[in-house]
């Protein structure tokens, strides 16, 4: 087996079992590197004792677990499509997300607008306020999930690439920056691959992690060779497409070596029967701009491209 293993830490909201879940996430990422690269995709298959899932949410949510009859026709759906229908593209182009787009970026810098927004909205900021406020401790306990997987790969100089979808990837930063500053262990991330992300929005960025301490050696985590952030059109919760400006410091003192967005054309189609999502996990890791920088990074290429490069922010 290669000396290669993949981390994704999932976002907010009760899952199904661990086991099962893993293998749905397996499952859509797989197809998603198939479809990025037919002839090398046997490479990755053959090994999924390479995946592993933090699955911190029974620790936010207690013992509720999503029944996971119910996504499995959905999944079985995603697989069988390969690209976004008009009524999709038409759907995640529409004046309702964009007007969710606008409304959240209002409470994102005024808070006391919040209860003007729509349920899903406030439902996301209430859980991004439990975290940040780790009330009962729930966020350390959360990170320390994270931190026993990553340790002894990282002091084993294991090449390592960390997937966060959504809040997963403020769970991830966070996680990063406390096992450098804090716990000062050597080496790197080789690749940080965020989806759906929202660690480019105000008040996130107001909590992570060390951030606020602009200039200071302490600002950023300093173990992540390359950042990829990938965003679909018409994902409310990847409110700020473009992570490179914002962490750009990061750039500029050499403490990473290349971050990259990608958010013009990638459409996340996976739909249930609540309609189109297009923030849902299964429906990025599916997605060939998705699954070329994950089959790339695998066969140890130098750069972490989608594949068309009119998708760069």
């Amino acid at each position: 087996m290669p000396n290669k293993h993949i981390i994704f830490v999932p976002g907010k909201n009760p899952k199904p079992p661990a086991p099962q879940h893993r293998d749905l996430l397996w499952r859509t990422l797989v197809e998603g590197a198939k479809r990025a690269d037919t002839e090398q995709i046997d490479k990755l298959s053959c090994h999924p004792e390479a995946f592993h899932l933090i699955a911190w949410n029974y620790l936010y949510y207690g013992s509720v677990e999503k029944d996971i009859s119910r996504d499995l026709p959905w999944i079985d759906a995603l697989i069988n499509t390969h690209a976004a229908s008009k009524d999709d593209i038409t759907e995640a182009k529409s004046w309702h997300r964009k007007w969710d787009r606008l409304l959240f970026t209002l409470i994102d810098h005024l808070h006391f607008l919040l209860p003007l927004a729509p349920k899903p909205i406030r439902m996301t900021a209430q859980e991004t306020f439990r975290y940040f406020n780790n009330r009962n401790n729930v966020a350390c306990e959360i990170r320390e999930l994270l931190k026993q997987e990553l340790r002894p790969l990282l002091q084993n100089g294991t090449s390592i690439l960390l997937i966060g979808h959504s809040l997963g990837s403020v769970i991830a930063y966070d996680t990063l920056w406390e096992l450098h500053h804090e716990e000062c262990l050597p080496g790197k991330v080789d690749l940080f691959l965020t989806i759906g992300s929202p660690l480019g929005m105000h008040y996130v960025q107001k909590h992570l992690m060390g951030f606020t301490k602009k200039r200071s050696f302490r600002t950023y985590p300093e173990n992540i060779r390359h950042w990829v952030n990938i965003s679909s059109v018409g994902d409310v919760t990847a409110l700020d497409t473009i992570f490179r400006d914002d962490f750009n410091d990061m750039l500029e003192r050499g403490l990473i070596e290349s971050i990259t967005d990608h958010c013009r054309g990638i459409y996340n189609f996976y739909r249930d029967d609540q309609g189109l999502n297009c923030h849902r996990s299964y429906g990025y890791l599916v997605n060939p701009a998705v699954g070329k920088v994950i089959i790339d990074w695998w066969l140890g290429k130098p750069t972490f491209s989608v594949p068309d490069e009119k998708t760069r922010c």
